[in-house]
């Protein structure tokens, strides 16, 4: 079935994995680890099986995680990928799917991807029926250290992101480096953000990770984020130490979503990260050094992408600022540093404070 952007492709598919470009994926798969034979039970459970995918990661994938989960009968979905598609939409679509099978309560969606599907699945499953369950399957960098853990779910809408979600707890998550293996370069640079961010909030060695390393890292940031969540599960203290670099990044990426030069989440965050180091040398004492050394950090991270981002759009990125859902009234909340480890969260920053951030943004960003 050929898709359209008014379509998404949903069948049930039987047979073999045939991704023979990377016969190591199988095997990984097929592997009596305790994560996948955790999953089996679960399978073993529900009554019928849907997986959410989309367009790029569904002809590595697919088959094989359908395979090596034994659910070769599962109803696939597939979308477009790319955050404008995470809306209500393309939803709406997938509760459509959901129905058109007879999916019951006691049905599972699998779901396989990065971010974008993670979120947009996890809504999906929470809010039909008003809940069905639902195991994340991350397939990039950014995922595995970030969105699919946490329980948290959403959608963009009105051109804001994650402005509609719900806290709900997949019923597991596999990370397997090995879904690493198709991802370009510019995505493994989008999880290294994430992953840095944890290394400005809570453990210092991550700011170590690079292009050749990264992978020995990956445990280490999910743990991190599992003990804060497991502190803080609905975010009314502590667990806001994770939403370093994204207030402004959240805004960012919302602008340039509009524009011909959007940005992967993680290069949003990055440059919400430069941001909110500058913010702390300004308010909060941080050692200037700490942000010279990630400028230099910064122009890695955004080596594969162009940025479109001019004092111009200051004011359109201020009025998206206005709609960060961690806002007291119209006043944004911003996390900052102390020190490397030691952040603050709930700061209030004046306007002509934040604009100046963003000047700077802009200017580091094109050295």
């Amino acid at each position: 079935m050929a898709l359209t952007s008014e379509s998404i492709d949903s069948h049930q598919r039987t047979g073999q994995p045939w991704n023979d470009m990377l016969p190591e994926a199988l095997e990984s798969m097929s592997s009596p680890r305790e994560e996948v034979r955790g999953m089996g039970s679960i399978l073993s459970k529900v009554s019928q099986v849907f997986i959410l995918t989309d367009e790029n990661v569904a002809p590595f994938w697919l088959p094989e995680v359908e395979y090596g989960l034994k659910c070769e009968k599962a109803v696939e979905i597939v979308i477009k990928p790319g955050e404008q598609h995470k809306n209500l939409q393309t939803v709406q679509r997938i509760w459509k799917i959901l129905m058109k099978h007879h999916a019951d309560r006691n049905s599972l969606l699998v779901n396989l991807g990065g971010g974008v599907i993670t979120d947009l699945g996890g809504f999906a499953a929470s809010t039909y029926k008003r809940g069905i369950k639902f195991i994340n399957v991350p397939t990039t960098l950014l995922a595995m250290v970030d969105a699919a853990i946490g329980g948290k779910t959403g959608i963009d809408f009105g051109g804001a992101k994650n402005q509609i979600g719900t806290f709900a707890e997949a019923e597991d998550v596999l990370v397997d480096p090995v879904f690493l293996s198709t991802l370009p370069r510019r995505e493994i640079l989008s999880g290294l953000a994430e992953m840095l961010k944890y290394g400005f909030v809570a453990d210092a060695d991550l700011l170590k990770s690079n292009l050749k390393d990264y992978q020995q890292y990956i445990s280490r940031a999910g743990e991190i984020k599992r003990e804060i969540v497991a502190k803080d599960p609905m975010e009314n203290g502590l667990r806001k130490i994770l939403n370093f670099g994204h207030t402004l990044g959240h805004a960012i990426e919302s602008h340039c979503l509009t524009i011909d030069y959007p940005l992967l989440h993680g290069e949003a965050v990055a440059l919400g990260m430069a941001g909110a180091l500058w913010l702390s040398v300004k308010r909060c004492g941080l050692d200037e050094k700490v942000l010279k050394d990630f400028e230099k950090k910064l122009l890695v991270l955004l080596s594969e992408t162009e940025i479109a981002f001019a004092d111009a759009d200051v004011e359109s990125v201020m009025g998206y600022l206005a709609h960060d859902k961690k806002n007291q009234g119209d006043k944004p909340q911003f996390v900052l540093l102390e020190a490397i480890g030691n952040p603050v969260w709930n700061v209030e920053v004046e306007p002509d404070l934040v604009k100046a951030s963003l000047l700077y943004i802009i200017k580091v960003s094109r050295r």
